[in-house]
């Protein structure tokens, strides 16, 4: 995972995206889709870090129609996008992947609606051994990434 690519304007997780391995993220103009993406400008003229601090959230029309997408972007305005980071890295290590080798799709694509993605952003996917972060039962000093 690479946090400084962090979350894309519209909620796209930039900072696990295997399929651009030397882009630099949209908000540093890496996206080749930059001049095209209605997300990336419309926060621009907003002067907003994403879609989720925009009071039009969810818009349609551009990449919030895609349900993880929209999911990704709504746990960040509900939770912020530093505890997003902090959840997909540990599912990362778990055994989670953002995309299938080839595909664009990946486990965050299992669940069919907005909150079944977020609720796997919190809790990992139960076919791996570990989905979820250390318990303070487990670890006294672990920070609890659930609400």
């Amino acid at each position: 995972m690479d946090r400084q690519k962090g979350i894309a304007f519209c909620g796209l997780a930039c900072a696990l995206c295997s399929e651009a391995a030397h882009c630099v993220g949209c908000r540093d103009d890496g996206c080749a889709d930059r001049e095209a993406c209605t997300n990336l400008k419309c926060c621009r003229s907003r002067h907003l870090n994403g879609c989720w601090e925009c009071a039009d959230f969810p818009c349609s029309g551009t990449m919030l129609d895609k349900v993880r997408i929209r999911a990704f972007a709504t746990f960040a305005r509900r939770y912020g996008v530093e505890t997003l980071l902090d959840c997909l890295e540990r599912n990362e290590k778990a055994g989670m992947v953002y995309h299938h080798p080839g595909k664009l799709t990946g486990d965050y694509d299992a669940a069919d609606t907005e909150e079944g993605i977020i609720e796997l952003i919190w809790h990992g996917n139960a076919r791996h051994e570990e989905p979820h972060a250390p318990t303070t039962a487990q670890n006294p000093n672990a920070a609890t990434l659930h609400p």
